[in-house]
């Protein structure tokens, strides 16, 4: 070995435990807990927001859509009527997820080996069905009343009930997003983006109220179509969510960041296949690093270890990582994976 190589690797070797040093000093000043049990209580505690969100939304929506029915009784408006229906479907839609939070609480099985996080896009995915109803049979009432006019009563008070209806449903969307967000939830933050347009949709009222209170007969039916349409878009939006989450897309930005601490980890020399997937409002990884071939076999899981640890240090709501450790190629084992090359 030359002087200028002994030192080369003196100097890598010192750079090599720095990193350590200051990864380890890095990891006891960090606040952190890892075991499965904290793992589990972190998702217990999402879920238990989750569930306290559904039953403020389900009591704040239904007080609302049962205040805005007593006047339709009494007015006949069919905007409101739309409008009302619209905020019972919402209301309703914290039942499924009730229903998903409640069971992704249970633990793996053999048959479910990754748990039952994923019903939460199963109820994303009824939630979507809900609004598309309420969409068409907004549509429908509406249509009705434009081939049978019909003039409307206790015009002030349908004024008063979209006003309740709009500031009922912003103080559910933001609490939903709000919190759909913290944990990870597309399902909740999908229903809270609909509740925020329900919220638009109930001024939407007024213009059929003020039509009204001026002799404009079609100006309620036309309102109750206008309001359809907006239901279809959130319709839209909702299913383009619903549809990212059952397709295990993930934000680009989530992979960039697992990379990033990756690459960071003393001992890994290259990044190979990385995959992130939501199950419910937790996310996992799997990733293979490249180590150095020669270390032992104890020796690249530590480093397969300190790679998992920096992940759930790094990607938000990440609750595990499997992580692969594959030796760097050699002269005499140029493509470790070559015995499974006709699989591909």
């Amino acid at each position: 070995m030359t002087d200028e190589h002994a030192h080369s690797h003196e100097h890598d070797g010192h750079g090599h435990h720095g990193r350590r040093v200051r990864h380890r000093v890095g990891h006891l000043l960090t606040p952190h807990a890892h075991t499965a049990a904290d793992r589990v209580d972190s998702a217990l505690e999402s879920s238990a927001r989750g569930m306290r969100t559904l039953w403020t939304s389900l009591a704040v929506l239904g007080l609302t859509a049962a205040a805005q029915a007593v006047v339709v009784v009494l007015s006949g408006s069919v905007a409101l009527l739309g409008d009302t229906v619209h905020n019972a479907a919402d209301a309703l839609t914290a039942l499924p997820l009730a229903v998903a939070f409640a069971v992704g609480r249970r633990a793996a099985t053999r048959r479910f080996t990754y748990g039952y996080g994923r019903a939460e896009d199963v109820a994303g995915i009824a939630i979507v069905l809900t609004i598309a109803g309420s969409a068409a049979f907004a549509a429908w009432t509406a249509v009705g009343r434009l081939l049978d006019p019909q003039d409307i009563d206790h015009v002030p008070a349908v004024a008063a009930a979209g006003v309740i209806g709009f500031l009922g449903n912003e103080w559910i969307a933001r609490r939903r997003i709000r919190v759909g967000r913290e944990i990870g939830s597309a399902a909740l933050v999908a229903d809270g983006l609909h509740a925020r347009t329900d919220g638009f949709t109930s001024l939407a009222v007024l213009l059929g109220a003020g039509g009204s209170a001026l002799g404009l007969r079609l100006a309620d039916p036309l309102v109750g179509l206008l309001i359809s349409a907006v239901i279809l878009m959130v319709l839209r939006d909702a299913a383009r969510e619903v549809f990212r989450r059952v397709m295990d897309a993930v934000d680009p930005a989530l992979v960039d960041r697992a990379e990033d601490a990756l690459a960071r980890v003393p001992g890994v020399r290259a990044v190979g296949e990385l995959r992130l997937r939501w199950i419910g409002h937790r996310l996992r990884a799997e990733v293979a690093v490249v180590v150095d071939g020669e270390l032992s076999v104890r020796e690249a899981h530590q480093v397969a270890v300190e790679a998992e640890h920096a992940l759930l240090h790094a990607v938000p709501r990440l609750t595990a990582a499997l992580v692969h450790a594959d030796p760097a190629p050699s002269p005499d084992v140029p493509d470790p994976h070559l015995t499974l090359a006709h699989h591909a």
